[in-house]
């Protein structure tokens, strides 16, 4: 059987307009399959970044300490003048949490490393699960930061909303209703968004009568949902739905359809696709992408990070891969904690408006909405049959 060579990106110059916003449930539910337990810990990078565990307050928990700080560089021998305070960025992660630590640990190695490429900030860390997140907030402030990545979880933005004082990037999507502070900005890993972005992609290759084939599984529905109500929005029209496995036949609903968005697992996928008739194209989302995706899968059309499709774009592999093996849903948190250190840098450098603040970031193309929220574009690929046979 033939195997998909390194997955072959189509159109990546052709970078979409801005997805929506995008209001997910927590960050790691937003993926097809659970965190896979780390054998060992991520390491920090070999260049220099320095990096604080700060407590809140004499009377505070001291916050849990989640990876060594790599010593500074020596410095030099020769007099030098007397150097800027070194940018220093607060970060809000729960990584004592037995829920959402592992999740949080990649996000801040993610964030190390691409403090230690760049060399521009120290990194002040501070436990994010803690009853007195207020006042963790309040110390980091005081103690000298200019800007704060986090909190990462729904309920710990809550939290601090009210309280922003200095640009601050939560690592999620806000709660419908939440008072959004004038500093309070959120980037997310949600898949709604993509579905999103799939209408545009398809409209662009001229497709007008979708099929919309999603599962019983509560991702899968949201994923289909969120197609179906952009299409709707853009044409005024619902596309045809229908549940997988097929119930009976669908000759009618196959004939009339000129493509077909799946929300699915790559085995259901692989099942569907052999249901379909050869002239429909297939489009999905990044659900779909794995390390060695099935030769069925060949010719489907989806989207997923930079970090995976373009790995040797400049913005790309100028920053290190994790140490440990992860797994691809777990490794798209250690790239969010890349484009979260480099979004804090435009934050607190204060230069752009709403309106130019953006990145060519490895989670995706960035622009900041007007929600507070970052919408993310990414690169579309297509999957194509490894020639070599291997």
């Amino acid at each position: 059987m033939q195997k998909l060579a390194p997955l072959m990106v189509g159109a990546l110059a052709a970078w979409l307009g801005v997805a929506h916003a995008q209001v997910p449930d927590y960050i790691i539910q937003s993926n097809a399959a659970p965190l896979k337990p780390l054998s060992v810990p991520l390491s920090a990078p070999a260049s220099p970044v320095r990096t604080t565990v700060l407590p809140a307050a004499p009377a505070a928990p001291a916050a849990v300490p989640v990876a060594p700080a790599v010593p500074a560089a020596p410095a030099a021998k020769s007099p030098a003048p007397a150097a800027r305070a070194p940018l220093k960025i607060g970060v809000l992660l729960p990584t004592g949490s037995a829920t959402f630590g592992e999740a949080a640990q990649v996000v801040q190695a993610g964030m190390n490393a691409a403090a230690a490429t760049d060399g521009q900030a120290e990194l002040v860390f501070v436990d994010e699960q803690s009853d007195d997140l207020s006042a963790r907030y309040r110390a980091l402030v005081q103690s000298g930061v200019r800007v704060v990545v986090g909190p990462l979880t729904r309920p710990g933005i809550a939290r601090i909303a009210s309280q922003v004082t200095v640009p601050t990037l939560a690592l999620n999507g806000f709660d419908a209703g939440l008072k959004v502070a004038p500093r309070l900005y959120g980037l997310s890993l949600v898949v709604e968004g993509e579905a999103r972005q799939m209408v545009s992609v398809m409209r662009d290759d001229g497709r007008s009568k979708p099929l919309v084939v999603s599962t019983a599984d509560p991702l899968s529905h949201r994923l289909a949902q969120a197609f179906v109500d952009e299409w709707q929005k853009r044409t005024g029209a619902a596309p045809a739905q229908l549940d997988w496995p097929f119930s009976a036949p669908m000759t009618e609903s196959l004939a009339q359809a000129d493509a077909v968005f799946i929300a699915m697992t790559p085995p259901e996928a692989s099942a569907l696709k052999a249901a379909l008739p050869s002239n429909l194209s297939v489009y999905a989302t990044s659900q779909l992408n794995t390390r060695k995706p099935d030769a069925s899968l060949a010719g489907i059309r989806f989207i997923d990070m930079p970090w995976f499709l373009m790995p040797e774009q400049e913005q790309v592999k100028r920053y290190p891969r994790p140490s440990a093996a992860l797994t691809m849903q777990t490794e798209r948190l250690y790239a969010l904690g890349i484009d979260a250190y480099r979004l804090a840098l435009l934050l607190a450098a204060g230069k752009n408006t709403p309106a130019t603040l953006k990145l060519s970031g490895v989670t995706g193309d960035l622009q900041l909405g007007s929600d507070h929220q970052f919408g993310r574009v990414l690169p579309m690929a297509i999957m194509m049959p490894d020639n070599n046979g291997q």
